[in-house]
């Protein structure tokens, strides 16, 4: 049976992506369904544009056009990263541990596994030898990858 640490940056993506589209549709109510008196948010349309001759302000431009603009280009952006990430995993099975697909270390060819920092900064370095025989160090983090524990049990198992 296969581990798989899955990456981090796939799940806070989501949810900065789930965010921006709550407040860009926050900003597009109140600049316009807040007209209808039926809203929950008329008061605010008063105030920023009927106690104002008729003629939206500064607040109800931003809320109407900028801000739904600005942060529908986050989300752009927010998507083409997630994109970029999506298969970014660790594959730990029987015989070799796979770093996002590219990266295929037997785990005869590991030879330590620093994980003095583990705990207290949640990275460990995996050495192991090269296809050219020289010892390679690979740094593998929380900050790029959930459910490490179980990796790194695996491969402390596997190395004894």
């Amino acid at each position: 049976m296969a581990l798989i640490a899955p990456s981090y940056k796939k799940r806070s993506l989501i949810k900065w992506i789930c965010a921006c589209i709550v407040l860009s549709a926050i900003f597009l109510y109140d600049g316009y369904l807040s007209k209808y008196e039926w809203s929950m948010r008329h008061s605010f349309y008063k105030k920023h544009v009927l106690d104002n001759n008729g003629k939206p302000d500064e607040m109800m431009i931003w809320n109407r056009k900028w801000l739904p603009i600005g942060l529908g280009v986050i989300i752009l952006l927010l998507g083409i990263k997630f994109y970029l990430v999506r298969n970014k995993k660790i594959v730990a099975d029987e015989t070799n541990l796979i770093i996002d697909g590219k990266i295929n270390i037997p785990y005869d060819s590991m030879e330590k596994i620093d994980k003095t920092y583990f705990d207290s900064k949640g990275r460990f370095t995996l050495t192991y030898k090269g296809s050219d025989g020289k010892d390679i160090d690979h740094e593998i983090s929380y900050r790029d990858y959930d459910d490490l524990r179980p990796i790194l049990d695996h491969l402390v198992a596997k190395i004894s």
